[in-house]
């Protein structure tokens, strides 16, 4: 969730403290702002989710998110951001 155009990244005020900069790798572009981490059922319903400062990993939430909503489908569906051996083995042992 940017909060500024990109030019003014490194001088916003806005939101200080909480956001920061993050970077959107399917653009290639750096950004001041949020992150939304969110879990949703099969049929659209969002089960949880939370605001991060935009720095924050997308793995950093994952099993957090996993712990509060303890989901009935043993399945999960995400974007690259979501892989790492780290977060492979924690969902493994969470039966994932």
């Amino acid at each position: 969730v940017p909060v500024c155009q990109p030019i003014r990244n490194y001088r916003a005020k806005i939101f200080g403290g909480y956001a920061n900069i993050g970077y959107k790798a399917t653009k290639k572009i750096y950004f001041y702002g949020f992150k939304v981490h969110a879990i949703v059922s099969d049929d659209g319903y969002i089960l949880d989710y939370v605001v991060t400062k935009a720095s924050v990993h997308d793995a950093k939430e994952t099993v957090e998110l996993m712990e509060n909503t303890h989901p009935s489908n043993y399945y999960l569906l995400g974007d690259e951001g979501y892989l790492g051996k780290e977060l492979h083995q924690q969902l493994k042992q969470m039966g994932y």
